[in-house]
C-alpha cells in the first residue's frame, strides 16, 4: 500500500510540473515516470572553441540549447556573452525563446555569459549547483532570474533531470535527457570524472545511454589512460559519443577512431536531433 501511494504522489508531482528529488529512480518508479518521453529533441552548440559551421565564432568555454522538451533549455552560457548572443542570432535563436537555464558549474568559460544573456532575458529560472559562490547567485538574482539550488539529484521538468551537485576537483551537474531512444548525457566539464557521471545517470534512470556530450575534461589525459575511459563507455553501452571544448585533440582523435560514425564531431553551430541517432 505504501509503494503504490508513492508512485501515485509521484505520478501528481510530475503531472502538475513540481520539481522532485530523484536520488535514485528504479524498477517500479521508474515505469511509472518515464511513461512518456522526448521523440523530437534538437540540441545546437551556441558556444566552443572548436568550429562547425562557418560565420560563427569560436572561443573557449561551453553552451548548448536544448529544444523539444516541456521547456526550452541554456545549458550552460559560454565564456563572453556577445559572442553566445552573437552566435545566437546568426542561428536565428533569440534570447527570449529560453525559459531554463542549467548551469554546469562556476567557471568563467561556462557561466561568463550569463550576465549578458540575463541583461536580455531576465525572466528565467536558473538551476545551479548549491556550491556556486553566493556572490554569483546574488548577480543573478539581481538581474530577476529565479534561482533553484541543486544538491541531490532531482528532475527539472518531465523528462530532464540534473544529476545533482557532485563532488570532484570542482564540483559540478550534469543534465539527463529521457528520450524515446535511451538517454542523452550533456556535461560542462566533467570535473567529477565523466565515467563517474554516466554510472550516476545509469543509476537515476536505468536505460541505454544513446548520447555522452560535452566536455569531457581529458585533455591532459595519457593514452593509456584514454584507451581505458573509451573502453568503460563502451562497457557502459554508450552508443553515440561528442567530446568537445575540453575533451581535448588526443581524445577526440581517440574517440572517432573507437566510434567511428558513432562519434559526433561537435563545434559551434553543430545541430542533433534523434534523427542522426538511429
Amino acid at each position: 500500500m505504501r509503494e503504490e501511494l508513492t508512485i501515485t504522489l509521484i505520478l501528481l508531482l510530475v503531472f502538475v510540473g513540481i520539481p522532485i528529488l530523484v536520488t535514485s529512480i528504479s524498477g517500479k518508479e521508474n515505469q511509472a515516470m518515464q511513461t512518456e518521453r522526448i521523440d523530437n529533441l534538437t540540441l545546437t552548440v551556441l558556444y566552443d572553441n572548436y568550429p562547425s559551421q562557418e560565420g560563427l565564432e569560436t572561443a573557449w568555454g561551453f553552451a548548448c540549447l536544448i529544444q523539444g522538451a516541456e521547456k526550452t533549455i541554456l545549458f550552460d552560457a559560454g565564456g563572453k556573452g556577445a559572442i553566445l548572443l552573437a552566435n545566437m542570432r546568426k542561428l536565428g535563436f533569440q534570447p527570449d525563446a529560453i525559459e531554463l537555464i542549467v548551469l554546469s558549474h562556476e567557471h568563467w568559460d561556462h557561466v561568463g555569459g550569463m550576465q549578458d544573456f540575463l541583461a536580455q532575458q531576465p525572466e528565467v529560472s536558473v538551476y545551479l549547483p548549491h556550491s556556486f559562490s553566493a556572490g554569483f547567485k546574488d548577480e543573478v538574482k539581481h538581474a530577476g532570474a529565479n534561482i533553484i539550488e541543486v544538491q541531490e539529484a532531482m528532475q527539472i521538468c518531465p523528462q530532464v533531470y540534473s544529476t545533482g551537485d557532485l563532488e570532484g576537483q570542482t564540483r559540478e551537474q550534469a543534465l539527463i535527457l529521457q528520450t524515446g531512444q535511451g538517454m542523452i548525457i550533456l556535461t560542462g566539464c566533467a570535473h567529477p570524472g565523466i565515467i563517474k557521471i554516466i554510472k550516476k545517470a545509469k543509476e537515476m534512470l536505468p536505460d541505454e545511454v544513446l548520447l555522452v556530450i560535452g566536455g569531457f575534461h581529458l585533455k591532459d589525459y595519457s593514452r593509456a589512460l584514454l584507451t581505458d575511459i573509451i573502453a568503460e563507455f563502451k562497457q557502459s553501452g554508450v552508443k553515440y559519443v561528442g567530446p568537445c571544448h575540453c575533451s581535448g585533440d588526443p581524445a577526440r582523435q581517440m574517440f572517432e577512431q573507437a566510434y567511428q560514425n558513432h562519434f559526433i564531431r561537435l563545434g559551434v553551430g553543430k545541430v542533433i536531433t534523434l534523427k542522426d541517432l538511429k
